[in-house]
């Protein structure tokens, strides 16, 4: 808010999660896969990239807390300042980001105690400070950049004490990746390596937007908001579409073939919407497909294979959700080889009963970033291995989706679909609990003083456009995902506080008065839950 980055997540999962995974993708020469782009989170890593190519001019300014302490020549004095920063620094895994590095680990056990009582933060020096900031920013680099960045490896080896022309090395090691990282994905776009695909622009559940109720396709005892139908949600839905496929194509050169609907969220009306985009398929969770079959009166039918609605629809392909949360979750405790040795064993049992099926597809989705801080150097040597192994198998073909479809792989007829999300097959996660639903009155009514503003007022293109973005930040998923009292406490606070704060700049932008509900705290959480409730299973 304010021009400012309130989370530092995007550059955080840049410089680890985004540039190791491009690093195996170029490295293993027979990999394939399929890599999906928010439309905002590209708009964002291009704006920290102009950030840090301006601050190296010395014409831009940083907006991101983090690298601004990092960046500065001087380090917060107040008590306050310096608790909110040492406390950025201790968000990371403890057994996998932290334990593994004898100085961090050293800084951390030093910032735990000083916190214990805040009168202590007024004894840390500077150098506390800023060893602790490169500490940080080394754990959360990409483990390819740790191995082969001699910049990297010189200040891992040093330790401790960190000067300001090694603050400066870390930027601009920072610098070059966020740079080169769109470029990368293009590059391996344009090889065939990878195909690109797309959510809606700003990551909304979209079968919400088209109708509210229904929820009650897979959850039909769910409580909803109380305004029951999203005001304009069908001409907002296109607008996302739209504007997701504008961004898009302005970063990547082209038009994806596939979408991946915001947390797989689809409906009918959903995936008619997706086919006038002209989108060539789409994905979602095993447990919609599996739900689908039942209502269409196909119980048993083979949910390793694409399917089709009847009409004007894309290929609708489906996680596998035993195999997906197997990477996300059980084999970040096991050793890489029995771990690839396992998913090959499942992907061979699933060869074995589907014989004589050419049209047999095994889809492995998950969320690209969140999984590696789980695993033991970032996922190195499992992604290695399991790119290589699956490359070298006689009967295994690593492929894309569109690949799939424009070499013979028939979608098999769906005559009807249960409205659902990759999570448990409902839209639960979002919707139906009284934190989630009033969120979502919050949002109708919010729209509801949106539409009544630019029918009265003649606005410019530039604010028109602002607003309309603005609308769309609302729009996104994520605020609805973290409400809830299964989520902790800390999590929810960052998120809900967030969502009215970008709620209230709406209203202000509309030259209106903020509701008085906007002051009150939406969704309090409570509960810890697994993988600090970024990740869920599929179910």
């Amino acid at each position: 808010m304010g021009g400012m980055y309130q989370l530092p997540w995007t550059y955080l999962h840049a410089i680890k999660d985004y540039v190791d995974m491009a690093w195996h993708l170029e490295n293993v020469p027979g990999a394939k896969a399929v890599v999906n782009f928010a439309p905002t989170l590209l708009e964002q890593l291009a704006d920290y990239d102009e950030q840090l190519k301006g601050r190296f001019k010395g014409t831009g300014r940083l907006k991101d807390p983090l690298l601004i302490a990092l960046d500065s020549p001087v380090q917060p004095v107040h008590v306050e300042e310096r608790k909110t920063l040492i406390m950025a620094c201790l968000r990371a895994n403890d057994e996998k980001l932290i334990q593994p590095f004898p100085h961090f680990s050293r800084l951390v056990e030093m910032a735990r105690w000083s916190l214990e009582e805040p009168e202590r933060l007024n004894y840390l020096n500077d150098q506390f400070m800023i060893d602790i900031l490169v500490w940080y920013h080394l754990v959360w680099m990409a483990e390819s950049v740790r191995r082969g960045d001699v910049r990297i490896q010189a200040l891992m080896k040093k330790g401790r004490l960190f000067n300001f022309h090694d603050r400066r090395q870390l930027m601009i090691v920072i610098g070059e990746l966020l740079h080169d990282l769109i470029p990368r994905y293009r590059r391996l776009a344009e090889t065939g390596r990878v195909e690109l695909s797309v959510t809606p622009y700003a990551h909304p559940i979209v079968p919400l937007l088209l109708d509210i109720n229904s929820t009650h396709e897979a959850m039909p005892g769910a409580a909803l908001p109380e305004i029951t139908n999203y005001p304009g949600g069908e001409e907002r839905a296109h607008w996302h579409m739209e504007e997701g496929l504008r961004v898009f194509e302005s970063f990547f050169g082209f038009r994806p073939k596939g979408c991946w609907p915001s947390e797989g969220a689809v409906s009918e009306a959903t995936l008619k919407l997706i086919a006038q985009h002209g989108f060539e398929w789409a994905a979602t969770g095993e447990n919609v497909l599996r739900n689908s079959l039942k209502l269409s009166g196909l119980e048993g039918a083979s949910i390793h294979k694409p399917y089709k609605l009847p009409g004007a629809s894309p290929a609708c392909f489906y996680r596998d959700d035993g195999l997906s949360d197997m990477i996300g979750f059980t084999y970040t405790k096991w050793g890489a080889d029995d771990a690839v040795n396992d998913f090959i064993h499942h992907l061979l049992n699933i060869k074995k009963n589907t014989e004589g099926d050419h049209d047999r597809v095994v889809s492995v989705i998950l969320d690209g970033e969140n999984a590696w801080e789980y695993y033991s150097y970032n996922g190195y040597y499992f992604l290695q291995s399991l790119y290589k192994r699956l490359q070298d198998h006689p009967e295994i073909e690593l492929t894309t989706f569109t690949e799939t479809l424009h070499n013979g792989v028939l979608p098999a007829k769906l005559p009807k679909m249960m409205g659902g999300s990759w999570v448990f097959g409902t839209y639960s996660t979002w919707i139906g609990d009284p934190d989630k639903n009033r969120g979502w009155d919050l949002l109708s009514e919010a729209k509801q003083t949106f539409d009544k503003v630019m029918a009265t007022q003649d606005f410019d293109t530039e604010t028109k456009q602002a607003l309309e973005r603005q609308l769309a930040i609302c729009e996104g998923s994520d605020w609805f995902w973290w409400f809830g009292d299964y989520n902790s406490a800390d999590s929810v606070s960052d998120f809900e506080r967030l969502y009215r704060l970008h709620l209230s700049n709406l209203y202000q932008m509309l030259g209106e008065e903020i509701p008085q509900r906007l002051s009150e705290v939406v969704s309090q959480g409570g509960g810890g839950i697994e993988q600090a409730g970024t990740m869920r299973r599929g179910g």
